[in-house]
């Protein structure tokens, strides 16, 4: 008997200590700043991290998006194919491309910033 109790108790133990990771639950999108999002200090590094511009630069652009200028990123934003890819929504090609998923925070950032108007700062 007292060996079926321990065995319980172990698996009790081992299933709590078992949980699945939600990032939004960890970072909750108030944890945040979406203020003052500039192109250069936010924007540029996170498309820079996650390996977009590698991609999506040079003379043959990967899916033919260029990113590699102030400008192409723009264009990508006010188009909402930026927004719509970097957020995995329905209708964009997922990116990065056989990567993860940008996190949330970088995600709210970088619409931020697209709200604002895009601008180059």
């Amino acid at each position: 008997m007292k060996k079926i109790k321990a065995v319980i108790i172990i698996c009790m133990l081992v299933l709590a200590g078992c949980y699945y990771d939600k990032e939004e639950l960890l970072y909750p999108a108030g944890a945040c700043d979406t203020a003052n999002v500039s192109y250069t200090n936010s924007v540029l590094p996170a498309l820079q991290n996650y390996g977009c511009i590698g991609c999506h630069s040079g003379t043959t652009p990967s899916g033919n998006i260029s990113l590699g200028s102030y400008a192409d990123v723009k264009t990508a934003a006010l188009n909402g194919k930026l927004y719509g890819s970097i957020n995995h929504m329905s209708g964009y090609s997922p990116m990065p491309k056989g990567g993860n998923k940008m996190n949330v925070c970088t995600i709210s950032k970088i619409k931020a910033w697209i709200d604002d108007g895009a601008l180059n700062n």
